[in-house]
């Protein structure tokens, strides 16, 4: 069995996570893709909506997709957990013969950073989701999916037509709210 994995805040999900989830269910040879919603991202301090809510979103902006599992792993955790923990637990339950880990070309430069480094590099294989301008070097898989929207600026202004539409409603509701 081979699977990727993609992990984020998803505060809010919008359709550039949906268009890195497409291309990877098109571009790589996979059973599974796993999305991980973060309970908090642990280079982040806070988060705008509760992690639960946030799942709920994505289960339901991605129930179409049949290859799609999401993972409560993280939120389960109740405290920011490390990419390393996920993909040895994501591991030890599918006992899987690749796993492609999904991060945005954003993440490329602090990815030296992230907690055991060394080890996941040698658990993974890194697939990087194309953003705006970012140079990706040769070395990893790449998906084009060049979508110029953010969940910062959408937290910001939410705009209806960045938003999976099934969930555009709640989420709009829910930023609003927060102004």
């Amino acid at each position: 069995m081979k699977i990727a994995v993609f992990g984020g805040s998803f505060d809010p999900i919008h359709i550039g996570h949906i268009k890195v989830i497409e291309e990877a269910l098109k571009a790589l040879d996979i059973d599974m893709l796993i999305v991980v919603p973060a309970f908090l991202n642990p280079f982040k301090k806070s988060f705008t909506a509760p992690p639960n809510l946030r799942a709920k979103w994505i289960k339901k902006a991605l129930m179409i997709y049949k290859k799609v599992k999401i993972s409560p792993f993280e939120i389960e955790n109740n405290r920011p957990t490390y990419t390393i923990e996920t993909v040895c637990h994501l591991q030890k339950l599918y006992k899987p013969s690749k796993i492609y880990l999904i991060i945005g070309a954003d993440n490329l430069k602090s990815l030296h950073k992230w907690y055991k480094y060394k080890k996941l590099k040698s658990k993974v294989e890194f697939v990087v989701a194309k953003r705006e301008q970012e140079k990706i070097p040769l070395k990893y898989k790449i998906l084009n999916v060049n979508t110029p929207i953010s969940a910062t600026e959408l937290r910001k202004k939410t705009i209806r037509r960045f938003l999976p539409k099934i969930v555009a409603n709640d989420i709009v509701r829910f930023y609003k709210q927060k102004q």
